[in-house]
């Protein structure tokens, strides 16, 4: 009688089991469903492009820039410019699509300047600049009412995080026939700090005799943050348009390596600093 209850037993447990695993599931799903159907769930995720300034030390931002401002036209001098179609034809200077540099056209993230803050920015780093022999100190300060100024957003592609918010200040084409005497011609300032990548400014300057690039490098490495420069030999001197000026290479953590050149057109006075090639 024992063992029948026994066998009665193992039935009903097998029976159980076997019920188990054919409405289990079923019911298991139904009751996760009530859980998020007809229900709004948030989940905070990590957005596209944020999160850069805490990864991007200023040396990895200045490079990702210089590749962008490769890629695409760069800024410069009329004297450039007359200059640049000769050097295209020579089969120098050719670039590679995996930096994008692009305006931006979103609004600016809060920790960034706005286009109300950005002549002021621009106008409190030139001082700046001054102070430190950077530029002489009767270049004029900029003015919206002369100057234009465009937000880009320098990408690297492969890996779109990896971004800088850029300014660009411009003088003016209505200003194309005004005097330029001591004026800022094109600047590249940095989106959240304001500092000036690159510069072209018109000045009183005779001679490269005058100038003295290596200190000047190394007052802007300390004003950028961005390590001790060394002295860089090129290997293709038609790539630039003056014969006045020296290179520098900055290297970064992760290998990367940005040219950095100081120079000068001795016709027009003009003084410049560029990270782009």
């Amino acid at each position: 009688m024992k063992k029948v209850m026994v066998n009665i037993l193992l039935l009903l447990m097998a029976g159980l089991v076997v019920i188990c695993c054919i409405w289990g599931p079923e019911r298991l799903a139904k009751y996760k469903d009530t859980a998020v159907l007809d229900k709004i769930n948030t989940l905070e995720a990590e957005t596209e492009g944020e999160g850069y300034r805490y990864q991007l030390s200023n040396s990895e931002k200045m490079y990702i820039l210089s590749q962008c401002l490769n890629a695409q036209t760069l800024p410069e001098s009329e004297q450039s410019a007359l200059t640049r179609e000769e050097i295209s034809d020579a089969g120098y200077g050719t670039t590679e699509g995996t930096y994008a540099f692009v305006v931006n056209h979103k609004d600016t993230e809060e920790k960034e300047i706005t286009d109300e803050e950005i002549f002021e920015i621009c106008n409190t780093q030139l001082e700046q600049l001054k102070e430190l022999g950077i530029i002489p100190a009767a270049v004029k300060e900029t003015q919206n009412t002369t100057y234009d100024a465009v937000l880009y957003s320098a990408i690297d592609v492969l890996e779109p995080r990896n971004n800088v918010a850029v300014w660009k200040v411009s003088l003016a084409n209505s200003q194309k026939n005004a005097n330029k005497s001591n004026r800022l011609i094109d600047a590249y300032i940095d989106g959240d700090t304001g500092r000036i990548y690159e510069f072209y400014v018109r000045t009183q300057i005779k001679s490269w005799e005058e100038i003295s690039p290596d200190e000047m490098i190394e007052k802007w490495a300390e004003y950028m943050g961005v390590g001790r420069p060394a002295v860089y030999e090129t290997d293709n001197p038609l790539m630039e348009t003056t014969p006045y000026y020296k290179k520098y290479v900055f290297e970064s953590t992760g290998g990367e390596r940005t040219i950095v050149t100081v120079g000068f057109y001795e016709g027009i006075g003009e003084l410049f600093l560029k990270i782009s090639r």
